[in-house]
């Protein structure tokens, strides 16, 4: 990886975490409203089943459509980061897909992949480390410690 592309402070990245699980939540909020005004009642099988798979299907949608591509999320705008790969690149569309499947299956791991950083010798996530990708600063002015 270029040496002059430097990791975003972990704070800075959980911080922006938490933001997006407001954005995230208004989003799947949305999809539920439009699912259950074409499909109706979504309580009973299996129609929960299947609105739980295209909740998952929409959240993974949207970060693997922000992060690839040179996109980004509102909260990596906020807090100036972007992902990349280890050239410094955006991540491959597999990359994106690989990051969102393994943090999604960390979570219910007592968030796992995110516990993972307090033993990465470089600070990475566990879902960064499998996909080979990290967040980083976009510029000096992204550096700014809270």
């Amino acid at each position: 990886m270029p040496s002059e592309l430097r990791l975003a402070n972990l704070k800075v990245r959980l911080l922006s975490l938490a933001y997006e699980a407001l954005i995230l939540s208004a989003l799947l909020l949305v999809a539920t409203a439009g699912f259950t005004a074409a499909f109706g009642d979504s309580h009973s099988q299996p129609a929960r089943t299947i609105l739980q798979i295209y909740l998952l299907l929409v959240a993974g949608g949207y970060f693997v459509w922000s992060w690839t591509g040179g996109r980004r999320t509102l909260p990596m705008r906020t807090w100036r980061m972007r992902l990349v790969d280890q050239t410094g690149s955006a991540p491959s569309l597999q990359s994106a897909v690989i990051r969102y499947l393994v943090a999604l299956a960390g979570f219910p791991l007592c968030a796992i992949s995110m516990l993972w950083v307090l033993f990465d010798p470089e600070g990475l996530f566990l879902h960064d480390r499998i996909a080979r990708t990290r967040l980083i600063v976009e510029s000096s002015a992204g550096t700014r410690q809270l």
